[in-house]
């Protein structure tokens, strides 16, 4: 069992490494069927003749492929209570088929509050094997701190 990461923890420049994902023609066909339902996204030849000049994944894939790879390395141990805000979303690059997208979520924030829990700013980053930034998320979580010890009296 890995140890649970609390709010005091966090330092604000810490960076997580959240891993990979590879990118299949059939989830982005899958995603854009279900929930984005463009030509871009659904539609092999529309896309071959559009601006991208072929199948791109929507940005709300792309958004949804950095929330799983930040639950697994990090949300999954991590003493969280719930999303506050995304304060800015930028698409940076196309995601495309056979793609692998690295994940990173870096800590710009840790704001204390006095009912045992933070909030904490942070921005997550997914770049392509080629290194390129294709999404960009600025954002805000809260947090609880570690309780204090068994039998251990609050207040002074």
């Amino acid at each position: 069992m890995r140890s649970v990461l609390y709010a005091e923890q966090l330092r604000p420049g810490a960076v997580f490494d959240l891993g990979t994902a590879k990118i299949s023609k059939e989830e982005i066909l899958e995603f854009g069927r279900r929930f984005d339902p463009l030509p871009l996204h659904t539609d092999e030849d529309a896309a071959a003749a559009g601006r991208f000049g072929g199948l791109i994944a929507s940005g709300f894939h792309t958004m949804a492929v950095l929330q799983r790879l930040t639950v697994d390395a990090v949300f999954s141990r991590a003493a969280l209570i719930a999303g506050r805000e995304i304060s800015s979303v930028h698409m940076r690059a196309p995601v495309r088929p056979g793609d692998v997208l690295h994940g990173s979520m870096k800590i710009a924030e840790v704001r204390p509050r006095d009912d045992g829990t933070a909030i904490v700013h942070s921005r997550g980053t997914l770049t392509n094997d080629t290194g390129t930034v294709v999404l960009e998320i600025q954002g805000a979580t809260l947090w609880e701190h570690r309780p204090p010890p068994a039998g251990r009296a609050s207040g002074g």
